[in-house]
């Protein structure tokens, strides 16, 4: 896995690549992680596309300014980082708080996104306060493994309690139920059949929402499907690759349950 380093607004971003097949697919992490929450995911889709996964400004080994970034911001600098390493038309892949990422580039920058993944979609209107999304956390907490324990810990330690704090309470204040509308490409959301953070009935209003939405299951995966079922979604994303993108070249999914809007 190849690291690339880029300048943004003057601050370093820092991503790992695997080169492959277009479009690239670019990995984009939930709140006060990292891309490390990604790179086994990123290991497995890498023998078939361009995979990569960055550190948004602050998180991981990216650098970011004393206060933490507003949604915007961090979607703005998603989108500078995309042109400092030369990508266009590409896949953004959101997990959690990233899907909330995703969302504002795509429909704020629809020229430059091909397409999403949103794995795990937050935020849930039904549970928009630091209380209710306690609770879930609490609940989805025995569906994820163990060993991602020190992965975390590790970014918390990077990120630091105040920009957490700070990127969790954006996340409660955005309202993607408002953007997802405008996303105009096509959009796979993929939901943890053991997710309590983002129940089902969410899981399918996001795809309701989105003009060019589907919907699929991964059975047997809390909130972290990335982690947790790599070549799971690998397949799943390189389905949808191959039906959004038939220059993405064949590929197959398998031991999935696929619903569509």
């Amino acid at each position: 896995m190849q690291e690339i380093t880029v300048a943004v607004s003057g601050r370093p971003m820092v991503a790992w690549r695997i080169a492959g097949r277009k479009p690239p697919v670019v990995c984009v992490h939930g709140a006060g992680v990292s891309s490390r929450e990604f790179q086994p995911f990123v290991e497995v889709l890498g023998r078939r596309h361009d995979a990569w996964t960055v550190d948004l400004p602050g998180f991981g080994a990216s650098a970011g300014p004393r206060h933490p970034l507003g949604l915007r911001a961090l979607a703005d600098a998603l989108v500078e980082w995309l042109t400092a390493v030369d990508l266009d038309q590409v896949v953004l892949l959101g997990g959690s708080l990233g899907c909330q990422v995703a969302v504002d580039a795509a429909a704020r920058h629809p020229d430059r996104i091909a397409g999403l993944v949103l794995v795990g979609p937050t935020v849930d209107p039904a549970a928009r306060s630091f209380l209710h999304q306690l609770l879930r956390w609490m609940r989805n907490a025995p569906h994820e493994q163990a060993s991602m324990a020190p992965l975390n810990l590790a970014d918390y330690r990077d990120a630091g309690a105040r920009r957490i704090v700070g990127t969790f309470a954006e996340a409660l204040r955005d309202r993607i139920e408002d953007k997802l509308p405008h996303v105009v490409m096509p959009t796979l959301v993929v939901r943890g059949a053991q997710d309590r953070m983002v129940p089902q009935e969410w899981a399918e209003e996001v795809t309701r929402l989105l003009p060019a939405g589907r919907l699929a299951v991964v059975e047997k995966s809390g909130h972290m499907v990335p982690y947790r079922q790599a070549h799971a979604l690998a397949g799943l994303v390189t389905d949808f690759l191959t039906h959004a993108f038939p220059a993405a070249g064949a590929g197959g999914m398998s031991g999935q349950r696929r619903s569509a809007r």
